[in-house]
């Protein structure tokens, strides 16, 4: 815990758990939280709630006071609410030093988290990317924490050293802006700043020379030359100055001062990188401005004011990787495993700990304890990840922190690694586009998602019939899912550099966070029932063409398969008018070359040249459930494993809209062993086998890959990518070390024009081959 003189701030860490057999699983959870110090009594209910006294991460049993639980604090809340929390919950707070702690936290955001850090100029952030801050390019380093006060501190690889500092920050901020507005609240603060005009209060070089610049020196005429200044020239009352325009006015004036003397100390020192971090930026967009503003200026253009996105949690994060459970935890992460940030922060207040609160604090004239009459609807934890007032309850763009931190879960997922065969290492990007950059993109997928969410919440009720809070659950998710997305039109950055990827992985968080494990759980057994049903009459009907005939058959069977996605609105349609035997047999009759992008040719030629070498082993990466997997995939890789290729189906591991899985693919596997011959064989003999992808997405990240699925293509010399998510949402550009084929159907009419111009049309079809 980092206790500071406004805000307690809390880390720790869940470990996964186990699995179905008991096993305990490797990695967990890194969670954030933070709390006003006014009310350190919601701390202590939280930490209650979450039994995060009663040991486990952050947390050793035994070395407290009477042998109760120890936790590593930082802050002077350490020392001024020790004996609060002894008495409370047995706790004891064992001091660690904030300049450590602080350090500490920075190097492991720096060194391990992808987009912390990033450059904010003209109202625009520059995320910098986690490859160019390795050990040797990151270090030494300023980072400047601002808190009450300032700390200035030089990082070195071995060490560090607090070089400078100042006692003009963020409380002094806080403070002045009291005493001049009669204001309480920090957030309130910021926010009202963000509607001033500083100009009314400061005195700005244009005032003194008549509106002009005075470009001797550099400085324009909007620069300001005396903070409150303006007030000395006008003749008016106090009470006409805006207490906006005061509080921007002391906001810049505060940022100014302490990016000078940052600036000061990097150029002393000979650094190169400035790192400001602590509470009192926030996020805030004329903050940043101002302070990177005054670093390029006094630095001469030669340094760049840089931020962090867990900005406030550096000296809580710290405290926490001092003690030795959390460091055998996260040691060496990097080596582990895959740090992934998750933004499922809905904040809804748990039932019981809500109840809890109620009881202990609200009282009838009788004095009988009362609990709320209806459960909690989705909105921010009061005093919990930011302020709540009684008007944004309801709103769900209030649902996430107002604050503007935004910092989602930490996943450290120890079996996920990069792919193997992935030719462009640093350089792979998975998604087709950048949100950030491509307005016109980010808009229109954003509005589609949203557009696709009422299905969706229908689709989650129906699949939960019995339930009693499954109407509850729905409208949470529903709630929770498009404040991210109205999150990310007003900022499109606030999550960091994500993509249309990250987007699905994120629906699909939200619906598990509400319990909606597998929404599509009927729909894909009776598909797949239903597709088993006619694969032998289909394998039939392919054996009986000659080799280029029956090749071409396959692979018109896989593009007809793929438009059974039900995260299509454009197959939402077709299901309305049709059965899947139905839809399959139309889109067999329609899938005819030539295709939008068609390298059939290549392959063909690859595959049936006389003489030709056959592939040793193929990897397939496989997309939806029923007549995609069964009627498609499954006779590609029949026909593979007759050409002698040993054959390993990859599928999610967690279910994703109506993906197939690995465990349901191993189901249909065994199913097929009676429908063909060819297919028991390769089954039980291991050349055809199914593994774990890793993911629960309709996308793909070959950053992020299961352990089994590495191992698996380490001897591999052909690679599949099947379905829009895998092979053109994400990984349209990849390239790999061996060859790759890339196989889609296109069901989205704005996304075949942006791939094939003008004449791209829904239902067409990309039959891509790469050679290594």
């Amino acid at each position: 815990m980092d206790l500071g003189g406004s805000l307690v701030k809390l880390v720790y860490f869940s470990p996964s758990g186990t699995d179905a057999s008991g096993r305990a699983v490797a990695g967990g959870r890194l969670h954030f939280r933070k709390f006003p110090s006014a009310h350190l009594n919601d701390c202590m209910d939280f930490i209650e709630f979450k039994k995060l006294h009663v040991g486990g991460s952050g947390t050793t049993e035994g070395d407290g006071e009477d042998g109760g639980v120890t936790v590593k604090a930082t802050g002077g809340g350490a020392y001024k609410f020790s004996k609060t929390f002894q008495d409370r919950l047995g706790i004891t707070l064992q001091k660690e030093d904030e300049m450590a702690c602080a350090v500490a936290g920075a190097n492991f955001l720096l060194e391990t988290i992808r987009d912390e850090a990033f450059t904010y100029t003209d109202d625009e952030k520059a995320f910098i990317s986690k490859d160019a801050l390795t050990r040797e390019s990151l270090f030494p380093y300023l980072l400047v924490n601002i808190g009450s006060g300032v700390s200035i501190i030089k990082v070195d690889k071995d060490g560090h050293e607090r070089v400078s500092g100042s006692n003009i920050g963020g409380g002094t901020f806080w403070g002045l802006c009291r005493l001049l507005t009669g204001l309480k609240d920090y957030d309130e603060m910021l926010k009202l700043s963000a509607q001033a005009d500083n100009a009314k209060v400061d005195m700005l070089v244009g005032d003194i020379y008549g509106g002009r610049d005075y470009p001797n020196i550099g400085l324009s005429s909007e620069t300001i030359a005396s903070s409150f200044g303006r007030v000395v020239m006008d003749e008016g009352s106090l009470e006409d100055y805006s207490k906006a325009d005061i509080t921007l006015s002391l906001l810049r004036m505060i940022s100014y001062n302490i990016a000078h003397i940052s600036t000061m100390n990097a150029v002393k020192y000979g650094l190169k990188r400035i790192f400001f971090g602590g509470y009192f930026i926030r996020n805030h967009a004329y903050t940043m401005n101002t302070i990177s503003f005054a670093v390029d200026f006094w630095s001469k253009g030669s340094l760049k004011a840089s931020f962090l996105r867990h900005e406030g949690f550096l000296g809580a994060l710290g405290a926490f990787l001092q003690d030795v459970e959390a460091q055998k935890n996260l040691s060496n992460a990097a080596q582990q495993g895959t740090w992934i940030e998750k933004f499922i922060k809905c904040s809804v207040p748990p039932t019981g700990m809500d109840r809890k609160r109620s009881a202990r604090t609200s009282h009838s004239s009788k004095g009988s304890l009362t609990t709320p009459a209806t459960p909690p609807r989705a909105r921010r934890d009061k005093h919990s990840s930011g302020e709540e007032t009684p008007s944004d309850r309801n709103d769900p763009t209030q649902l996430l922190n107002s604050a503007g931190l935004q910092v989602g879960v930490l996943h450290l997922e120890p079996t996920l690694e990069t792919f193997p065969l992935l030719r462009e290492g640093r350089d792979y990007d998975p998604n087709i586009f950048d949100m950030l950059t491509n307005t016109t993109e980010r808009d229109y997928w954003l509005d589609t998602l949203e557009r696709l969410q009422s299905g969706l919440v229908e689709r989650a009720l129906v699949s939960e019939p019995s339930s009693s809070d499954a109407k509850e659950r729905a409208e949470n998710f529903d709630n929770v899912f498009k404040s991210h997305l109205s999150r990310l039109r007003e900022e499109p950055a606030a999550y960091g550099r994500i993509g249309l990827a990250d987007l699905f992985e994120m629906r699909e968080e939200c619906l598990r966070f509400f319990r909606f494990n597998d929404v599509y759980e009927d729909v894909k057994k009776q598909e797949n029932e239903s597709a088993l049903l006619v694969l032998p009459d289909l394998l039939a009907e392919i054996d009986s063409l000659n080799d280029d005939e029956r090749l071409l058959a396959i692979v018109e069977g896989v593009l007809a398969g793929n438009i059974f996605d039900w995260g299509s609105q454009g197959t939402l349609d077709l299901y309305r008018n049709g059965t899947i035997l139905e839809i399959y047999r139309n889109a067999r009759s329609t899938v005819n070359r030539p295709w939008a992008i068609d390298d059939y040719d290549a392959l063909r030629d690859r595959l049936n040249a006389p003489n030709a070498k056959q592939y040793r082993k193929a990897l397939l990466f496989c997309d939806n459930s029923g007549a995609d997997i069964i009627l498609g995939m499954l006779p590609f890789a029949r026909e593979l494993l007759k050409r002698g290729t040993s054959v390993v189906l990859v599928a999610n591991s967690l279910p994703a809209i109506n993906d197939i899985t690995a465990t349901e693919l191993t189901g249909i596997l065994q199913a097929t062993k009676s429908l063909d011959s060819q297919l028991e064989i390769a089954i039980d003999s291991g050349a055809l086998s199914v593994v774990s992808s890793g993911s629960g997405s309709p996308c793909l990240d070959f950053r992020r890959l299961s352990n089994e699925a590495c191992v698996a293509a380490r001897d591999a010399d052909l690679i599949v990518l099947e379905g829009m998510g895998r092979a053109i949402h994400t990984n349209y550009r990849a390239q790999f070390s061996c060859d790759t084929i890339k196989l889609a159907m296109i069901k989205n009419q704005r996304l075949a024009e942006k791939l094939f111009g003008p004449r791209g049309e829904i239902w067409d079809c990309v039959v891509r081959f790469e050679a290594a």
